[in-house]
Formats: C-alpha cells, sequence, structure tokens
C-alpha cells in the first residue's frame, strides 16, 4: 500500500484551529483585560478594535476551516486497483472503477484532492484529502502528481473495462 494523504493532514484538522482559536482567546483576553482595568496615568485607546478584531478573525477563520480544513478525510492509501480511506474510526475500500472524477486544487493551502465517486458513502458522493505532494514554491504551479496518477489509474482502468 502506498500512502496518497500528507501525514500533516492530523496538524491541520485538529492542532492548528486550536492554536488559531486559542491564539484569538488569549488576545481577546487581554484586550478586555486593558479595557476594564486601565492605568491611572494612561489614557486607555478605544476599546471597540481589540475587541472587534478577534471576533472577526475568529468568525473568517471558522469559514475558511470549514470549507478548506474540518471536510478533509484522515488518511488516504492506494491498494493496487483500490483507496483505502479512513477518516476518524471508520475505513471504507473503494475500488477506483467507481471513481467517476479526480480533482486537484492549485494555489491553496494546504493543497485538496478531490475524489467523486458514482455511488453514495458514508461521506456523501465525494471526498478530499491533502496530498503527499512536493512542497516549495514553484510546485503551487504544477499539476498535482498524486492526482495526476490517480486520473491515469482512473482512464487506464476505464480503457481496459471497455
Amino acid at each position: 500500500m502506498r500512502r496518497l494523504s500528507s501525514s500533516s493532514t492530523f496538524f491541520y484538522k485538529r492542532i492548528f484551529p486550536v492554536l488559531w482559536f486559542g491564539f484569538l482567546l488569549v488576545f481577546l483576553a487581554i484586550a478586555l483585560w486593558g479595557t476594564l482595568h486601565p492605568q491611572a496615568s494612561v489614557r486607555p485607546p478605544p476599546a471597540a478594535p481589540f475587541l472587534l478584531m478577534p471576533l472577526l478573525m475568529a468568525g473568517i477563520g471558522f469559514l475558511v476551516f470549514r470549507k478548506l480544513i474540518f471536510d478533509l478525510v484522515d488518511e488516504v492509501w492506494l491498494d493496487g486497483d483500490y483507496l483505502v480511506v479512513k477518516n476518524r474510526d471508520e475505513q471504507r475500500r473503494v475500488a477506483l472503477s467507481d471513481v467517476m472524477n479526480v480533482n486537484a486544487t492549485t494555489m491553496t493551502n494546504p493543497r485538496r484532492v478531490t475524489v467523486m465517486l458514482r455511488t453514495d458513502t458514508r461521506w456523501g458522493r465525494s471526498f478530499s484529502f491533502m496530498p503527499a505532494s512536493p512542497r516549495g514554491f514553484l510546485s503551487a504551479f504544477k499539476p498535482d502528481p498524486i492526482a495526476t496518477d490517480l486520473i491515469e489509474r482512473v482512464d487506464a482502468l476505464r480503457r481496459v473495462s471497455r
């Protein structure tokens, strides 16, 4: 079996959101403390920007995380003509012949590969994962090698079945 998904998916899905919202909570607490306990010799700054900005960043962060990160599956492995998809405690084998389309994003962080299926699964008709792709500035402009390999494998299976 060959791993197709990135090993940093756990960090992006579980650790980074905690760090993001934790930092915003600390910043909000410091701003609130400074607003409620101003020093007598210093004129307090206006509180609205220091209180509203963390709330705005939390809202935008939640929307971005929900759209780009929270729906990623944990692991995807290639096992011959099957994909082994793991998300939390669930595992499913998906035949490459059941794959309808493979789409990969470029110029996003994290990169995403979306696999559309012919039939419904527990996760719907498609699932997305972070590919274990090469890093670097120039790789952002190139097609994802894992998505390209999946497309070629699915196409080869279609040609054989005809």
